[in-house]
């Protein structure tokens, strides 16, 4: 039989591991530089930061009920909002993770050397080397060192708040908000990385015992003590050290103790810095070599990140690139800098955490079953991430650029080399693919509702022969039919700029002529109202938008045109008129259409545009043919995709008055296998590429599947506040 963890950490070791995970150095360094910032009120900053914090443990320790088992906290946003977030989770915690850790050392040493004058830097440095060395080399630190040295810390620390509570002084609380909610804030953002291993106890899920109570329990009870313990030792500094003295020391701690200890408080605040200082570094290295590692391992990183050391045992290269990026960080970044960037990461990743419940909530997966529900949701997450986000903004240009950085370059990091090797999917992709479409399908109804009394433009010129005109009259008719509307046929004549129009429009040619009789004939042919008439002008492309902007037309009919070489640096007329014209355009490729017995719509990823289905639909009624909808997919689509996808169909298929079958096309070249999907066909009804920016951005795919089917095509361009804009369709194409 497999072997299974025993589950023996009750609630008092949950509760010792969370505290473990977040005292540590931050405490001892962290109180003067954010006295600076705040004043007095760096207490309540402590405060404050604990409060936001709060919703991101409560989602932690929602998931880890739900989801019981070793990980941690890019294990959980990777599964609950998909591999593009969890590489940003995965890079964001691990650079927060190694920015503490070099910060407790950079940070940390003054403690160490306040008894020898030795520089800082290269003392940091060494011990970084040292500590990096001893990771490589596979010494472990037993559980019970650990335990050992937090109860020394919490001893010290503890001590520290009782010896020094009485000698507190009142007058050095004054001015107590002089710099400010500004200031608050930032320093709230600053010492935010105090708390950042209070859901650290979530990555050993499996050996909690009745995980559903301690888990939950262990967090919060964790939580509040540590903050309570935080404020205390603020209040005890703050109130027994000259606030100059408090602004510019590197061991504000010592200075708090010399007050009020003596030699033996100073050396147990010593001694109790140092194990901080040697604990969290070590952490530092040590778990945030498991970010790469793991990334690696889920195929979102470089495999040889997962390559393990032949003699000693441990990811050597994993480590290798966390104790690089630390001893650049001790050697070039200021101290200050290191805590807001480290605090920066962590925000972003608990905002991450808490969507990650959201994700899990809402996206119907069937074995999110936690014991535990993380309360008021989802406005406890909602107060998470904009408090957590907006916070950013308080902490300077640095933090900023840096969390900006980070998650552009892991964006980045992800389409180029990680998308293509990943097969699965967040469950907050099929939210939001659930969402489009569900807004795909009201405005499809909304589309529907509002196809009463439609006018129908069809321009033509002098070049368009009988037959395009008549099967461009043919579908205009069928499309005004089905909704009670009238058709307006408009042949558009271009004269030269020295030509006066009141001369043009006198002059009636045979062309003219032609036109006139062979369209008097087609309002007998079709049952419909139909009006027509002939336009002069020097600027056709304007004429057309303006005749149509004047008859409030609801679609505008078109000859589709052979694009020259230039066309996709430059534009055609036929674009201009597109981009301009005040209702949908129909572009016809028109191929000897006869009997209509089928009519296909396609989409390139994302929804069908609503009106190619009312298109489709009106066409089919008139004609008693049917409607095919043809989707794509990827061959590595995963089976809840598909279910999403057919269900969405399947409400598509509701829509319509006609039969309606509807099929996946499985492949992953869609473009050409759309060409085969597409045979037999009578009707190919599809989009348009958008122009040049979106057709740069994604190519010309409508066009080459227009170029290369035999049957007659129906490009759609919704008008310009219909369609979905560059962004939106990016992300359509990304998640549906």
């Amino acid at each position: 039989m497999p072997k299974e963890l025993e589950r023996d950490l009750g609630l008092p070791a949950v509760i010792a591991i969370s505290v473990g995970a977040m005292v540590g150095s931050g405490i001892f360094i962290l109180p003067g530089l954010a006295l600076k910032t705040a004043g007095p009120a760096v207490i309540l900053a402590y405060l404050v930061a604990g409060i936001l914090v709060l919703p991101a443990a409560l989602s932690k320790a929602e998931m880890a009920t739900a989801m019981p088992e070793a990980g941690g906290t890019y294990i959980y946003i990777e599964r609950g909002m998909g591999p593009l977030l969890g590489t940003i989770a995965g890079v964001g915690t691990w650079f927060s993770l190694a920015f503490k850790g070099a910060f407790a050392l950079i940070g940390g040493v003054p403690y160490l050397l306040y008894l020898f004058d030795l520089p800082v830097k290269p003392v940091a440095l060494a011990l970084a080397a040292v500590l990096i060395v001893v990771n490589l080399v596979g010494a472990k630190q037993t559980g019970r060192l650990q335990i050992g040295i937090v109860v020394v810390m919490l001893l010290a620390m503890v001590w520290f708040v009782v010896g020094g509570l009485p000698s507190t002084t009142g007058s050095y609380y004054g001015g107590f908000f002089e710099k400010g909610a500004g200031g608050l804030l930032a320093a709230t953002g600053l010492v935010f990385v105090s708390y950042a291993g209070v859901t650290k106890v979530a990555s050993i899920a499996e050996e909690i015992e009745d995980p559903d109570r301690n888990i939950p329990l262990g967090i919060l009870v964790s939580l509040g003590f540590t903050t309570l313990l935080y404020v205390l030792i603020v209040v005890v500094m703050v109130g027994v050290t000259p606030p100059d003295l408090l602004r510019d020391s590197a061991v504000p701690m010592i200075n708090a103790a010399e007050a009020t200890l003596a030699f033996p408080g100073v050396v147990a605040v010593i001694v109790a810095a140092v194990l901080a200082l040697i604990s969290t570094a070590n952490a530092g290295i040590l778990s945030s070599s498991r970010y790469p590692f793991a990334m690696a391992r889920d195929k979102l990183a470089p495999p040889s990140l997962t390559e393990i050391h032949e003699s000693w045992g441990t990811p050597s290269k994993a480590i290798t690139l966390t104790g690089a990026v630390m001893l650049v960080l001790i050697a070039f970044v200021p101290v200050e800098e290191i805590a807001k960037l480290a605090s920066a990461f962590q925000i972003v990743v608990f905002a991450l955490v808490n969507g990650a419940v959201v994700a899990f909530r809402e996206g119907d997966v069937g074995e999110y079953d936690p014991s535990f529900e993380s309360p008021l949701y989802p406005w406890t997450q909602i107060a998470g991430i904009v408090g957590g986000l907006a916070l950013i903004g308080f902490m300077g240009t640095i933090p900023l650029v840096g969390a900006v950085v980070i998650t552009v370059g892991s964006i980045l990091w992800y389409f180029v080399y990680a998308r293509g090797k990943v097969e699965r999917e967040g469950a907050a992709t099929d939210v939001l693919r659930r969402a489009i479409g569900q807004e795909a399908i009201e405005r499809t109804k909304s589309t529907f509702e509002e196809i009463e009394g439609y006018e129908v433009v069809v321009a033509i010129t002098e070049d368009t022969s009988a037959r395009r005109e008549r099967s461009l009259v043919r579908i205009a008719a069928d499309i005004a039919r089905k909704n009670d509307g009238s058709v307006t046929v408009v042949q558009f004549d271009e004269v030269p700029d020295q030509a006066p129009l009141g001369h043009a429009s006198e002059t009636l040619s045979a062309s003219d002529e032609d036109f006139e009789r062979r369209t008097a004939e087609l309002t007998e042919a079709f049952d419909v109202p139909i009006q027509y008439g002939e336009i002069v002008s020097h600027d056709v492309e304007r004429a057309v938008v303006n005749f149509a902007e004047d008859e409030a037309a609801d679609f505008l009919l078109l000859e589709r045109e052979d694009e020259p070489l230039y066309a996709s640096v430059f534009g055609t007329g036929v674009e201009w008129i597109t981009r301009n014209a005040p209702c949908d355009v129909l572009l016809i490729e028109e191929r000897d259409l006869a009997d209509i017995h089928s009519i296909t719509v396609v989409t390139d990823r994302g929804p069908f545009d609503p009106q190619k289905i009312a298109i489709a639909n009106a066409l089919a009624s008139e004609t008693g043919s049917r409607i095919d909808l043809r989707y794509p997919v990827d061959g590595s689509a995963t089976e809840t995709q598909r279910e999403t996808l057919d269900e969405y169909l399947a409400e598509l298929e509701e829509l319509c008055s006609v039969p309606v079958y509807r099929s996946v096309v499985e492949s992953d070249d869609h473009t050409r296998d759309f060409v085969s999907a597409t045979d037999p066909t009578d009707v190919l009804i599809i989009g348009t590429d958008g122009g040049r920016l979106r057709s740069n951005l994604f190519g010309r795919p409508a066009d080459w599947i227009v170029d290369s089917v035999d049957c007659t095509a129906v490009q759609i361009e919704p008008a310009g506040s219909d369609g979905p804009g560059v962004i939106r369709r990016l992300v359509e194409r990304l998640v549906f």
